[in-house]
């Protein structure tokens, strides 16, 4: 028979959890170390969640045509492409053009697998490199639209290197 069976638990009275040999100190430490795992549930699910929708939300690789990558280099066809858009090229122009594109990259391709140059022999190639491919097209090129080449050029050329000093503001 148990002796304990008439015995009160100070806390949970009569029927309460001292008659199961379970005191109230653990049952009080169980509930919060559940707690404590709920809660770590629901972080993860909510972190689960949350790396769907980003991975959603990321934008798809271009196919095709479609624009490159930051610190990747456009083909041929993309720059094409885009010299046709900004200087409103003639096919004639294109023709002629586009050998002159495909034969810098090839050149762009080969300087960069070379392994043997310093970086300050590869970047003076590449300059070299440019610098004739511009020289190829300018003759192609009418008057207005050698302008806005060289614009383009420019611009490109900032993103390059370090960038230029801002003005202040006044």
């Amino acid at each position: 028979m148990d002796h304990d069976a008439d015995v009160e638990c100070p806390i949970y009275g009569r029927y309460g959890a001292c008659r199961r040999g379970v005191h109230a100190a653990s049952v009080e430490e169980r509930w919060t170390m559940n707690r404590a795992f709920l809660r770590a549930a629901a972080m993860v699910c909510l972190l689960l969640g949350a790396m769907a929708v980003f991975a959603q939300d990321q934008p798809a690789p271009p196919q095709g045509g479609g624009g490159w990558q930051r610190g990747q280099m456009p083909t041929a066809d993309q720059r094409l492409q885009r010299m046709t858009q900004m200087l409103n090229l003639t096919e004639d122009q294109q023709a002629k053009i586009k050998p002159i594109l495909e034969n810098e990259s090839t050149q762009m391709q080969t300087l960069r697998s070379d392994t043997s140059l310093s970086q300050e022999d590869r970047m003076a190639k590449m300059k070299q490199i440019r610098e004739s491919t511009t020289s190829q097209i300018n003759p192609i090129l009418t008057p207005d639209q050698q302008k806005q080449y060289a614009e383009m050029t420019s611009r490109m050329g900032r993103g390059r290197g370090p960038a230029p000093p801002s003005q202040p503001q006044q």
